[in-house]
């Protein structure tokens, strides 16, 4: 995939935003610390939203190589390496793959800070992006789909899908402090966003909690 320039700036913005400065807000709104209301609402979605990426995956994953794309904290690789997965970890914040680290305590997971593109990661049984595109243009979504379709037969990725509900709650967030805002999304038309995958998905589902809205695809090239 040639990045086009707007998911460059984007990327470099995101991996400022996640090293460095919101690493320590973020490590706590993955854990058990007590939240603000708001931050509560995206702890319970995303919750909600990986236990449903796990299902999706099964209960029995031993034999299984999975690519967590954006594995952040590393609580969908930890639970994904408990079901006997063979997990790979990548995230382009180092600070927060070192959270990870330490929370999968003796877990066998190989941990990688850089590019989920890389190539050099080799091939997947499944790829899992849980919230990590959300942040991109549907154009670079779909780019971005392509090439981790390449390197596996089931890709499992969220958008935040355009609503009016979501509209709404972006704008009501610039009222509150700063560190209660999520980093700059980019609502996506699920619908516009399988015309550029070109072709169907196998399973769609949305959860909604609050400011946390998102809608999972599952993608078999």
């Amino acid at each position: 995939m040639m990045a086009s320039a707007p998911f460059q700036a984007r990327r470099d913005a995101l991996e400022t935003y996640f090293d460095r400065t919101a690493a320590k807000a973020w490590e706590q709104l993955t854990s058990d610390a007590p939240v603000s209301g708001i931050r509560a609402t995206v702890r319970a979605g995303r919750d909600r939203m990986r236990a449903t990426l796990l299902d999706w995956l099964g209960d029995d994953l031993r034999g299984m190589r999975l690519l967590d794309a954006g594995c952040g904290t590393g609580a969908l690789s930890i639970a994904a390496a408990e079901r006997g997965a063979e997990v790979v970890a990548i995230d382009i914040a180092g600070n927060l793959v070192d959270v990870a680290r330490r929370r999968a305590g003796g877990l066998a997971i190989e941990w990688r800070v850089g590019d989920m593109l890389d190539p050099a990661l080799g091939h997947f049984d499944a790829v899992v992006a849980m919230d990590s595109l959300i942040h991109y243009r549907a154009e670079d979504i779909a780019a971005t789909a392509a090439t981790l379709g390449a390197r596996t037969r089931s890709l499992l990725f969220t958008i935040a899908p355009r609503t009016p509900a979501l509209a709404a709650m972006h704008a009501i967030g610039k009222l509150f402090p700063r560190g209660d805002r999520s980093p700059a999304i980019e609502p996506v038309a699920p619908a516009r966003l399988k015309r550029l995958l070109g072709g169907p998905v196998a399973r769609e589902a949305r959860v909604t909690s609050g400011f946390y809205i998102s809608h999972a695809l599952e993608w078999r090239p």
